[in-house]
């Protein structure tokens, strides 16, 4: 720590342990393990927690990682070597299917799209909004929600508080946090998210996302198809993005959950 910063220097001491930890950490096991004052430390707490680097969960007199600290991990992960490395099995991706597909990451409560390829001849034309750099809603998204299926509770919350309004683009999508879970949690564990109209009419999109290598989502493939004339059938669809996630998982020296591909 340095002496001429130390509150800096707790601050990160405080992320980085968090950040080391597979889960919350009460906060008397936080302040022994960091060796900080008790005043001192849910003093630098209040202020993490302010900024969104910490999420206090006061049923488990416990603390996490919040959604900030997690933003910056993605814009690590934007920049050149997640792309150079996504980029060839994005390629390949919809080579495979015939399909638009995307790489996407999460960046606050937006799906964000580092990525776009398209099939050089592609049997029929699908016209999305979806560009390279454009958002959209992360919750009505399958890009976005297969990140968001393996946050936790609390940076689900941090996101999508209960007083949070959830924009619509159709007359689909989740209304409300509780309906929002439901889904995430029947996305986790079927191992792929899919959406069908919430962002355009007709169109249907199935992602898969990949983790870093402490087990953390950090981008997805989508791909997205026209519902009435499909150049690929749904399941076809859905592993090829799943084998891409796995592919980057890889590339990363990422850990997915135990059994997962």
């Amino acid at each position: 720590m340095s002496s001429t910063s130390p509150a800096v220097g707790r601050a990160l001491d405080v992320l980085l342990h968090l950040a080391s930890r597979p889960g919350p950490v009460q906060g008397s096991a936080l302040i022994r393990d960091i060796g900080m004052p008790r005043s001192s430390a849910y003093h630098l707490l209040d202020v993490l927690i302010e900024r969104g680097f910490v999420v206090h969960l006061p049923d488990q007199r416990a603390y996490a990682l919040g959604f900030s600290a997690f933003e910056v991990g993605a814009a690590y992960l934007r920049h050149e070597p997640l792309e150079h490395i996504a980029r060839p099995i994005l390629k390949r991706l919809v080579a495979a299917v015939g399909e638009t597909a995307h790489l996407g990451i999460l960046y606050g409560a937006e799906s964000v799209y580092l990525l776009k390829e398209q099939p050089q001849t592609a049997g029929v034309p699908v016209t999305l909004v979806t560009d390279v750099g454009v958002r959209l809603p992360a919750h009505l998204t399958a890009n976005g929600r297969s990140i968001l299926a393996h946050l936790s509770a609390a940076q689900v919350r941090a996101l999508f508080p209960s007083s949070a309004t959830f924009i619509h683009r159709t007359e689909r999508g989740p209304n409300s946090l509780a309906e929002l879970r439901r889904i995430l949690q029947t996305e986790r564990e079927q191992g792929w998210a899919e959406e069908a109209g919430m962002i355009t009419e007709g169109l249907q999109s199935v992602a898969a996302c990949a983790f870093d290598h402490a087990g953390r989502p950090v981008a997805a493939f989508s791909a997205t198809r026209r519902e009435d004339r499909p150049n690929t059938a749904l399941p076809t669809l859905v592993e090829a993005v799943r084998g891409a996630a796995r592919q980057l998982t890889q590339a990363l020296s990422g850990h997915a959950p135990d059994g997962w591909f």
